[in-house]
């Protein structure tokens, strides 16, 4: 919970540290650009990324850090969304795998644990990863859009395993 609040603690630095005339309420974002990449069979090299650099480039103030900021945020904000989406129903399933197999043996390691702990782990890889990104930055100004871009990547290959890991 406190690398949420040291992360949140960023994306307000970087949004009142700026100046007033980029503000990111007055910027659109749309996620169909990071789609259509990943339905056209993109590499997720290629798609991650391209709905903020879309964004950035659309609007007036776009490559401002507070341009940058919001639109990295906002794609980060829809992996994360895609991320819990996926993670509930892998862990559906892990569920319904492991009352299935307590039937015939209950020595096997349970995949709802395992997926819970793998989940648990892999958030403090993130922040960790994401933290030292942002060390390299001096406390510079471009190191809150290099956090944010790193959470965007990092959470965007987290949903898309977690998408893999689907039975349907």
């Amino acid at each position: 919970m406190m690398k949420f609040f040291k992360h949140l603690a960023v994306v307000l630095a970087v949004v009142f540290v700026l100046p007033v005339g980029a503000q990111a309420q007055d910027f659109r974002f749309s996620f169909a650009g990071t789609e259509e990449c990943l339905a056209s069979e993109g590499t997720v090299d290629e798609c991650v990324g391209t709905a903020a650099r879309d964004c950035m480039t659309r609007n007036d103030g776009g490559e401002t850090t507070v341009g940058m900021g919001y639109c990295l945020e906002q794609e980060w904000m829809a992996w994360d969304a895609l991320l819990n989406m996926h993670y509930g129903e892998v862990r559906a399933q892990a569920r319904a795998a492991d009352a299935e197999t307590a039937q015939y043996n209950a020595n096997i390691p349970s995949q709802a644990d395992a997926l819970r702990d793998m989940q648990r782990a892999w958030i403090a890889f993130r922040d960790a990863r994401c933290d030292y990104e942002r060390s390299q930055w001096g406390g510079g100004t471009g190191g809150g859009p290099a956090t944010l871009d790193c959470l965007m990547q990092t959470t965007a290959r987290q949903a898309l395993y977690l998408r893999a890991q689907r039975t349907d």
